[in-house]
Formats: structure tokens, C-alpha cells, sequence
């Protein structure tokens, strides 16, 4: 098994000899749909009765002919080949798959993993070890299937552990044995059967009775209409009235600062116009030019500018709002 495959569930029993059916089940019952053409409207009320037709075109290898395009695939690489092992066993995908039908409704999701599981099969199937294709690709189909189950059961997957995915498959059939044997199925005998944790026995159990909340579900009525459990979820972000009173307290210190810019002159007006205030602020080294002095002197104007601005802002809006309004 490769690292794409480490998740796959590794606690499935190993079939022996899967056949593939003429005629594996399916959904529908009509059996004039069944042979009637396809179309939109059936596709819709019978779509894996739709599928089904489209599948039986391919048709079933003989065990010499299976042998011969394994062989031509397995040394030669031969697409086409594996195109034919693949189709002539679609029927046997959905035989495996019909079989989880009451853990998982939709069965075409369930066909389209197996699907994927059979070209899986197919790409490391070695004809040289005397086992059969359906064989071998019955555990890979069941095995894509039981992981897409795992993963779509619920909205909160129910089991990422071995030992709790052991217990999502085998829970619920372990307390019939035991109930049916006349056994009180503690989770204490189940834990030791099952060769897991007892706490996680008691965790899954719990898990697979509690069942899915909607956040949707309606919790009770405010003014005559229906109020779902989501409006009532505290929200992650900023309060409206914090933003509204955040936007209030910079508008006032936009309108302080160019108060204080009318009250600058000579170099500090030019440091606080093009520098302090300026979209595309000059450089230290620009304005130095411009007043023929060094660098470091239009530096410390500007320490000084901002001293005289901050003292300003605190006189004006008062100590405590200028360093809430500055803390990062």
C-alpha cells in the first residue's frame, strides 16, 4: 500500500472469491424504465436504473481473456487493456456498493468512490500471483467506499483513529451479537472483542446516538417568525457599534492633526505637508537637500514635529483616547 493509501480503512474483512453478477441490484423496480431510453426524466427518477443500462454494454471476460489483458497491461503498460479490466468490472462495483446502501443513501456516490477504487485495483493487480481481479479488486473497492463513508457520514467525522473507525463499522454489529447471544454488551466486553480502548467504545457510542443539530433547526419565535439556533451564535467579528464608534474616533483625530498642521510654518510645515501627511512621503535625504542641511537635522525636526503633534492630540481629545486610538 502506498503513502496515498495510508488512510484507507485496514480493518475490512479480505474477500475470498467475488463473482460478478449478469444482473447486480439496483434501485429501481420499474422494468419498463429499465429498458426504456434514456432521457432526462428518467435519468432523474431512475438515474443508477440509467447507469445500469449504460454498464451491461460492456461486456464480461472469461478467465483466459482477464489473464491476457492483465498480462498486457502488467508488462506493456497497455491503456487499453486496463480500459477493458475496468469496464468489465463496473457491474461488481456496484454489486459491493449496493451493499452499503443503508449506511449512505446515495448509491451513485458510492459507485463513482468504487469506481475509483476498481482503477486502482487494476493498476497494481499482478497477474502472476494466481488471484483473481474481482477478487483483488473487491478489497479496493470496498475499501474507497468505506472511506468515503467515514468521511461523509456527517458534517463532524465520527472517527479519525484506527480504533474509532474499527468502532464506526463494527459498533452497532458487535452489541447485536452480543444481545442476541444474550449478552449484556457492556462497552467493557465490546473494548476487549473488539481489541480498543473501552474509552473509546463509550465516546463512539455516545457520538453515533447523539445524531447531527442543525444550526437551521428552529430554537424558538421572536416577533411572530421562526429564530434559527445560527442567529442566536455570538458572532466573531467586530461589534457594528465598535466600528461605527472606531470610525467616529478617527474622523476627529484626521480633523485634530490638520488643525495642528495649520499652526506649523517654515521647515515643519514642509516636513508635516510632504512628509508626516504625504500619500508618497519624501525621503529624509530629499528634504535635506531641499533646505541645504544634512539628513540627520530634518530627522530630528521631524522627532521634534511629532513630540509637538502628540501633545497637541492629548490636549485636544485627551490622554486616555490618543493611546487607545495608537495601541496597536
Amino acid at each position: 500500500m502506498t503513502e496515498n493509501d495510508a488512510d484507507l480503512p485496514d480493518d475490512i474483512e479480505e474477500p475470498q472469491d467475488v463473482e460478478v453478477l449478469e444482473d447486480p441490484p439496483t434501485e429501481s423496480t420499474d422494468k419498463d424504465d429499465a429498458l426504456a431510453p434514456s432521457s432526462s426524466a428518467l435519468t432523474r427518477r431512475d438515474p443508477l436504473g440509467v447507469y445500469m443500462r449504460d454498464v451491461q454494454r460492456y461486456p464480461l471476460l472469461s478467465k483466459e481473456e482477464e489473464h491476457d489483458l492483465a498480462v498486457r497491461f502488467f508488462e506493456k503498460d497497455d491503456v487499453e487493456a486496463a480500459k477493458r479490466l475496468v469496464t468489465s468490472n463496473l457491474r461488481l462495483v456496484v454489486k459491493i456498493a449496493y451493499d452499503y446502501r443503508q449506511a449512505y443513501k446515495n448509491i451513485l456516490d458510492l459507485v463513482q468512490e468504487g469506481n475509483i477504487g476498481l482503477m486502482q485495483a487494476v493498476k497494481k493487480y499482478d497477474p502472476y500471483k494466481g488471484v483473481k481481479l474481482s477478487s483483488y479488486a473487491a478489497w479496493w473497492i470496498r475499501a474507497y467506499i468505506l472511506r468515503y463513508i467515514l468521511n461523509n457520514h456527517r458534517l463532524v467525522k465520527v472517527g479519525t483513529t484506527q480504533a474509532q473507525r474499527k468502532l464506526f463499522f463494527n459498533l452497532q454489529k458487535e452489541k447485536a451479537r452480543l444481545s442476541a447471544m444474550g449478552i449484556e454488551p457492556t462497552a467493557e466486553l465490546i473494548a476487549e472483542r473488539l481489541n480498543v480502548p473501552e474509552r473509546d467504545v463509550v465516546s463512539m457510542d455516545m457520538r453515533l446516538a447523539a445524531g447531527d443539530a442543525s444550526l437551521d433547526a428552529p430554537v424558538g419565535t421572536s416577533e411572530g417568525r421562526s429564530v434559527a439556533r445560527v442567529e442566536l451564535l455570538p458572532s466573531d467579528g467586530v461589534r457594528v457599534d465598535d466600528t461605527l464608534a472606531e470610525a467616529e474616533v478617527g474622523d476627529k483625530f484626521s480633523e485634530k492633526i490638520h488643525e495642528f498642521g495649520k499652526t506649523l510654518e517654515g521647515k515643519e510645515k514642509k516636513i508635516f505637508d510632504d512628509r508626516l501627511i504625504a500619500e508618497d512621503p519624501k525621503t529624509l535625504q530629499t528634504l535635506g537637500d531641499e533646505f541645504g542641511v544634512s539628513r540627520e537635522r530634518v530627522r530630528q525636526i521631524e522627532k521634534r514635529l511629532l513630540k509637538k503633534l502628540k501633545e497637541f492630540l492629548h490636549k485636544e481629545l485627551g490622554e486616555t483616547v490618543v493611546e487607545v486610538y495608537e495601541s496597536p
